[in-house]
């Protein structure tokens, strides 16, 4: 396949010629831009690979399917782009990535899963191992039952067997198939319309007759096994459930799928194809598109569960929601259905229970309405009795049951659980469902915590990347000598992430930065071997002296001076339900081939396609050579003329913009010129607002050092530069909304700069590239130097050979691409000519130093020194 592609692409998509210049540009740009998102798309499925793979959370072989695919997509796009871009001179990727999809391939072929033949499982035969069956819902409700033992309503679920039998012998999977094909994504009315049409399909046609049998005899024998089969003139109703696979869990729960309570026994088959058509509404067809999932990975599972006719009903946690640190139980119940404690209808009563099951606190509100189930089916609401009011809606017994049910739960899955139950006629309470307990922090799920008193705060609100508890003594880390002199139990502490890092992965309690994002590399594998890792702190190193004991607290986003005792409970333990059974596996062979990182340093020898050993290697080194070949931009450009406007601007630039689209506006434009109000490209306006700062007087003379005048003239004089050191005096932006080109080629030196702005941070970055001058090698050294001074300061990383200086800023908010890049133009104005005032030594920091207080002056800052 790759081959094939490969070929394809080199005989039909030809990237267009150098005569044409401004397509040139705007095709690499658009290769580029595709790179960036599929990078972006590639660092989500690691970060969700690696969730599953602490063993908490239930999936089946269709995730794994899906996900593995889904990297191995991401990885190729990565690599024809970056090939498209260089001219095809990365085709030895191709291969490499070929060799890793067969190893992947080989894993989920080895062994083909069990399938299943019945179309009917009742709960007592269902547990978690079985997902792709009947989906999770109804996985997990086996599993509470047939594995815990804690009583659920009698049913049973129909499987993904009947789904696809449902499917193919109507023929609606190749008519649904062909209604796709007319989709339009960008067109939401195709949506619509095509979501329409294919439910319709779907409630219209007939369910075969095996199915609908197997459905009406599981009902009837439910039927016979409760109350429901002895009462003459008594029927039972259902509620059926949505319970599908192969998509992210938080799409049903975000009531995508369709779910009805109270359905009576001749509605079944109709309910049937109503939840299965709502697979196909317009938000669950739109995720998928955008999503990348195929129809063929997903498939619909229902839940058919007794009609618990509840006198009371809740939600309960097996730990406090709103503070992790209270080891109590949380318990809240109004009359009636569950759907108005959910759904925040009815101020609920509220107990607080200890594990050992005393009540310590109760909260009895005022209950005014209850949901009841209809004779006839469906819900409706009545008025609770003037007695039953402000009365407990649990009595002591019922607290203490609940308390034991969610202990079990809790212990079962190893961490604190979010439990709905019923409460029915009988006298006897049921668990509904149950799932994780989390709360969303930085896009990421963690339990919360409040602040802790007693204890200094180093850190009030970083962003964790990767949870949990560490205690130890801080480490600084700035260099690689650092990071060998790492020592064992200590807490890391740095300005920027860096996947160098893993160095002491496992000789860390805990990483702590100044900079950083959730999907960075370091964030890649400091999850990967679960470290509690803060980042985006901003003051970590200024804050957290070296030696100092301190607390990181990554579930919270905290750092406190000192071991916090109280903390020390909520290091990761407990069980992980998930990771003794085949599925998990298989997903952590798979694992092996796409999240590890080995290509950690870009200056080795061994960064290179024939090093890659995993997808994430891939990535990471199609990523890193991207900016390298967008930087060759400005190399096109440099004797092109009559193909950019020229900006109209009083700084020292003979400068032109060539425009890849819409980096400029067309109000107030003519053919020969533009000012800077036509620019809305965001890299190049705020570029601009630094070459434009007022504190810069355009027509000021540059101060001249006498010593370094005359080291100019006698470096020229007697080593004159070739032709190929002299550059053009044109300066070029090359630019789109986002996208910024800059090549400044003025005299004997030369700067470029290479940016990407926008709100997704990991894709925002900014190249600085400068080289040359007119004097002597020491004082264009000394030059360099001070510039990586002023951009270290600036959290640049650097890198200084000779007069040449690159340095790199990357993954961070917009509105911080724009300060840097301010100070960037700021930058460039102050640093012409400067190599002649490099007199010593002490004339790097002096330069440095004022530049960052914004003393711009140079005569000033001469004089003065």
């Amino acid at each position: 396949m790759f081959k094939k592609l490969f070929k394809r692409d080199k005989s039909q998509k030809k990237s267009p010629s150098e005569n044409s210049l401004p397509d040139l540009f705007r095709f690499k740009y658009s290769c580029f831009k595709m790179l960036l998102d599929s990078n972006s798309e590639f660092l989500n499925v690691i970060t969700d690979l690696e969730e599953k793979l602490c063993g908490e959370q239930v999936f089946g072989m269709s995730y794994v399917r899906t996900r593995s695919a889904k990297a191995v997509f991401h990885a190729l796009r990565m690599i024809k782009n970056l090939d498209d871009i260089s001219g095809h001179r990365y085709s030895r990727l191709f291969e490499v990535l070929e060799n890793i999809d067969l190893k992947i391939k080989e894993i989920l072929n080895r062994k083909k899963e069990v399938s299943i033949s019945e179309l009917i499982l009742p709960y007592s035969e269902i547990n978690a191992e079985m997902i792709d069956w009947v989906g999770g819902k109804n996985a997990n409700l086996g599993e509470i039952e047939s594995r815990i033992g804690l009583p659920i309503p009698e049913g049973f679920a129909i499987t993904t067997k009947a789904f696809e039998s449902f499917l193919f012998s109507t023929d609606l999977f190749d008519k649904v198939s062909k209604k796709k094909m007319e989709i339009d994504p960008d067109d939401p009315d195709t949506v619509k319309k095509i979501s329409d049409d294919i439910r319709e399909l779907i409630i219209s046609a007939d369910v075969p007759p095996a199915i609908e049998e197997a459905i009406m005899l599981a009902y009837a024998k439910l039927a016979d096994k409760t109350a429901y089969g002895k009462s003459p003139g008594t029927f039972m109703r259902v509620s059926m459930r949505s319970s599908a696979i192969g998509e992210d869990s938080e799409l049903s729960f975000a009531g995508q799928y369709l779910s009805k309570l109270n359905v009576p026994q001749e509605q079944l088959i109709t309910t049937y194809k109503e939840i299965l058509a709502s697979l196909y509404t317009p938000s669950a067809i739109a995720y998928r598109l955008n999503k990348g999932i195929r129809d063929e990975d997903i498939a619909m599972s229902v839940a058919c569960i007794q009609m618990v006719e509840s006198v009371a009903s809740g939600v309960m946690y097996s730990r406090n929601p709103l503070n992790i640190l209270e080891d109590n139980i949380i318990i809240t119940a109004v009359w009636g259905l569950g759907p108005y404690a959910v759904d925040g209808v009815i101020t609920p009563d509220v107990y607080t229970v200890g594990k050992d099951g005393r009540t310590l606190s109760s909260e009895i509100s005022r209950k005014t309405v209850q949901l009841i189930s209809k004779p006839e089916g469906g819900l409706t609401e009545i008025p609770v009795a003037d007695d039953l009011v402000e009365k407990p809606s649990l009595s002591a017994e019922n607290i203490a049951v609940l308390a034991g049910y969610a202990r079990k739960l809790e212990e079962h899955y190893g961490c604190p659980q979010d439990i709905e139950w019923a409460l029915d006629r009988n006298g006897t309470l049921f668990i509904l469902q149950s799932r994780p307990l989390r709360a969303e922090d930085a896009g990421k799920r963690y339990p919360a915590s409040p602040v802790l008193p007693g204890y200094p705060l180093l850190i009030e609100k970083g962003v964790t990347v990767s949870g949990g508890i560490g205690f130890g003594p801080a480490f600084h880390v700035s260099s690689e000598d650092d990071l060998l002199k790492f020592p064992d139990g200590a807490v890391l502490v740095a300005r920027h992430s860096s996947p160098k890092i893993a160095m002491v992965m496992k000789k860390t309690r805990a990483i702590i930065t100044d900079k950083g994002n959730i999907a960075g590399h370091m964030a890649t594998l400091a999850r990967e071997f679960a470290i509690p890792t803060i980042v985006s702190t901003d003051v970590a190193t200024s804050v957290i002296p070296a030696g100092m004991e301190v607390t990181v607290d990554a579930y919270s986003g905290r750092v406190y001076q000192g071991k916090v005792h109280e903390l020390e409970v909520f290091q990761k333990t407990g069980g992980f339900p998930m990771k003794e059974t085949p599925v998990y596996r298989i997903l952590r062979e798979i694992s092996d081939w796409i999240v590890p990182l080995y290509l950690l340093d870009p200056a080795s020898p061994d960064f290179a396609p024939s090093s890659c050993r995993t997808l994430h290697d891939i990535s990471r080194l199609v990523h890193e050579f991207s900016y390298t070949e967008m930087f060759k931009l400005s190399d096109f450009i440099s004797d092109k003329k009559g193909m950019a406007f020229k900006l109209k601007v009083n700084i020292p630039l003979d400068l032109y913009v060539i425009d890849l689209g819409s980096g400029v506006t067309e109000k107030n434009i003519n053919l020969n010129s533009i000012s800077p109000d036509n620019i809305t490209s965001v890299p190049l306006k705020a570029l601009l607002n630094g070459l434009m700062n007022r504190d810069f007087q355009q027509n000021q003379c540059r101060p001249v050092e006498f010593k370094g005048f005359l080291s100019v003239m006698r470096e020229q004089m007697l080593s004159p530069p070739s032709a190929a050191e002299r550059f053009g005096d044109r300066s070029y932006a090359i630019i789109s909304d986002k996208y910024l080109n800059f090549s400044s080629r003025v005299g004997y030196h030369y700067s470029v700069i290479d940016s990407y702005c926008s709100r997704t941070v990991n894709m925002n970055y900014i190249s600085f590239s400068f080289k040359g001058g007119a004097a002597d090698d020491i004082r264009k050294n000394r030059r360099v130097r001070a510039i990586a001074r002023i951009l270290q300061s600036l959290d640049f990383t650097t890198e200084v050979s000779g007069d040449r200086i690159n340095a790199r800023y990357q993954k961070h908010e917009l509105h911080l691409m724009e300060e840097k890049l301010d100070f960037v133009g700021r930058l460039l104005q102050f640093t012409r000519q400067m190599d002649m005032l490099m007199i010593n030594e002490a004339s790097i920091e002096i330069l440095a130093k004022n530049f960052l207080e914004g003393n711009y002056n140079l005569e000033k800052i001469i004089a003065c020194n």
